[in-house]
Parts: structure tokens; sequence; C-alpha cells
């Protein structure tokens, strides 16, 4: 019989970051939000928790855990804030993870005992102005200069987060290295760390939600970096691409459910206290009818993340379930901080409200790490369509 009940070393770490959410995040993320502030002292916090390290191995400066316990903190902290969540969200599986499983001895020595503790972070620099769900169509481009033995790299980035902050320690960038005999681009992933001549970041964007995470745009100007940042093998980088966001799109999902169940639980609470002709509003059937559906989509999109997740980790093909879990919990996401907002009608338009932030925070994930369109194609192809 399956069992998605979580064992009791899981609970725990369960039960730590709802309480560090709760006590910690929720009584200053609104200030961060209003004024677009990162929340350094925040993710510091995390770091000391572990929260960084939780998928990686303790030789490299990890918990020892996996990827569903990193999916169990993303769930509990985007309860209450995304801003955060999508922090380490990204540290993790765009920053950390690529190095994880693709870097040398050497790139994982220098850098994943520092990513790990969240004592720096890493973006992953894929998306670019001209080219998003098209991946292939990535323009940024590295010559290999053999006198020097250094790549060269020229080109953009667009939307790329945790890019531009004090402890951002690098980005891994996508771009073309060569051609193919078919005519189709090499495509490459070459470390740049922060601070490297010509690699400028730009202002950050003015979003309509995540207003505390870090997002940038990119530039490459002549940017010269050694030929052993290269990560992993040449020409394979559009593959580690595809590996890579498979596995965010599970950790998506579990982000867009803490969501959900965030807009649950905030409107059960205020259903209980606002009072109209007399009695609570929670008292009248169509609130509680629209909170119910709102459990219904939160639960069931928690169950289709564990069932990915739990294929991942089984070592089995997991592509179609992570694009079901995600597509599923981004909806869900979405739907549920429109009905919250009905429920808390005029404050639930305001920003200090946390509703009023999920509402913002919502629509990004039906589009980042691959859009509700994306995973659709995903879907029917590997149903054989």
């Amino acid at each position: 019989m399956v069992d998605f009940r979580l064992s009791e070393e899981q609970e725990a770490l369960r039960a730590s970051v709802q309480e560090f959410a709760r006590e910690q995040v929720a009584p200053v993320i609104a200030e961060h939000y209003e004024h677009k502030t990162f929340p350094y002292e925040l993710i510091r916090q995390m770091g000391k928790m572990g929260l960084f390290g939780l998928p990686f191995p303790e030789e490299h400066g990890g918990m020892g855990g996996d990827y569903f316990a990193l999916c169990l903190a993303l769930e509990e902290l985007a309860r209450v804030d995304s801003s955060v969540a999508i922090t380490l969200e990204a540290a993790v599986s765009l920053g950390a993870m690529p190095i994880f499983r693709f870097g040398t001895a050497e790139q994982k020595a220098r850098w994943l005992p520092q990513l790990t503790s969240g004592e720096n972070l890493a973006g992953f620099g894929l998306t670019e102005p001209g080219s998003g769900s098209d991946a292939a169509a990535i323009a940024t481009r590295a010559v290999l200069d053999e006198k020097t033995n250094e790549w060269v790299i020229n080109g953009s980035k667009a939307f790329i987060t945790n890019s531009g902050t004090d402890i951002t320690a690098l980005v891994t960038v996508m771009a073309a290295t060569g051609t193919r005999p078919d005519g189709s681009k090499e495509l490459s992933t070459i470390i740049v760390p922060s601070g490297t001549p010509g690699f400028t970041v730009a202002p950050g964007y003015s979003k309509v939600g995540w207003c505390a995470s870090d997002t940038h745009e990119l530039s490459f100007d002549d940017v010269r970096v050694p030929a052993e940042n290269l990560l992993g093998q040449r020409g394979r980088g559009f593959a580690q691409f595809l590996r890579i966001l498979d596995e965010g799109r599970i950790a998506i999902a579990a982000l867009s459910v803490g969501l959900a169940q965030g807009c649950v639980d905030e409107s059960v609470a205020y259903a209980k206290q606002r009072h109209a002709f007399g009695q609570p509003i929670g008292n009248y059937q169509a609130v509680q009818f629209l909170i119910a559906d709102m459990e219904l989509r939160a639960h069931t999109a928690r169950v289709g993340y564990y069932d990915a997740a739990s294929r991942m980790l089984a070592g089995e093909d997991f592509k179609r379930y992570a694009a079901v879990a995600k597509l599923h919990a981004s909806n869900a996401a979405m739907d549920n901080s429109r009905y919250a907002t009905q429920v808390h009608g005029g404050y639930g338009f305001m920003n200090e409200s946390a509703v009023g932030r999920f509402y913002r925070d919502a629509k990004i994930l039906e589009v980042g790490e691959g859009t509700s369109e994306v995973q659709r194609m995903i879907i029917s192809r590997d149903l054989g369509l």
C-alpha cells in the first residue's frame, strides 16, 4: 500500500522550517517586499540551519539528505513567502546542483562548500532576452583562445536569479562553443566567477512579484575564464540543462504547493475572524466552498510532487511526472491565490496582506523553469503523441 506520510526525520525537518518561516520570516518579509530589499539576515539563518546543503553529501559540506528534503523545506517556506523560497530553490537546484552533478573533483572542492553552507549563492545563466523556452536558440558565444587556454565569452542573459547579491559567487553560463556536423549549435556550460572583468550585472528588475528575491540581466563582454571552468563535457550543455530543469520542476511544484497551502491557511484564519451580517464569514457556505476547493487543489498537488520526487529518488524515469507535478501545482497556486483574494475582499488587494503577496507571486510559477505550455508538450510527447 502506498504511504505518503512523512517519516519521523522528515516531519522534524518540516516542523523546524515551518517554525522558522512563521517566527522569523513572517514578521519581516512584508517590509523587504515593499522596499524590494534582499533578506540577507534570513538567508544567513537558513544557511546555519543547513537548508542550502539539504540534498548534498556531507563530504561537500551538505546535510546528507535528498531532493525530497529540499522540497519539504521549500513548501514550508512558501506557505509564508515565495521570495525566500525561490532564493533557496534557485541556489540549490539551479546554482549548486549543476556543479555537484557535472563538476570535476577540483570544481566541487572549490565551490560546493561555500554554496552548500549558504555562505555564497550561485546563478544559472540560461535564459536570454531573445530566447526563453527555445533554449537551443542561445546567442551567447564562448570561443576557446588556445594561446591563453581561456574561454572568451560574449552575450547576455535575462531573468537570472541570485546573480547580483553581495554573496553571489558565480554564474554558470550556457553558451554556444561551436557548430555540430549537422549545423546545430554545440552548447556547453562554463563557470564564470563574480567580479570577472567584462562580466556586468545590470540593476535589479522591477518585478510584479518575488520582490524580495534577486533577479538581474547579465552581460558578458570578452569575459575570459580558464579553460578548466568548463562544466562537464564540452557540447553536453543542453543535456545538462534538461536534467537540471527536470529536477527543478519538482522543486517548483513543492514551492507552488506551499503557496497554495498558504492561501488556505490565511483564508481559514480570516474567515473565522471576519464578521459580516452578524456572524463569521466562514459560516457561509459560499466561503466554505471556496476554501474547500482551495484545500482540494493544494492536497492533490502535494501528492503529485511527492510522487514525482519518489520516482526520481528511486532512479526511475520521472520527466513526465515532474511536468505533471509542476503544471498542476502552479495552476493550484494561481487559482488558490485568486480564491484567497476573493475571501479577503479589499484587504486581500493590499500588499501588506500575505494573500496580496501570494497573488502577485503566483503567476511566475506558471512561467519559470518551463512554462505550462512546455509542461503540456513534455507530457503529451511522453504519452507518444
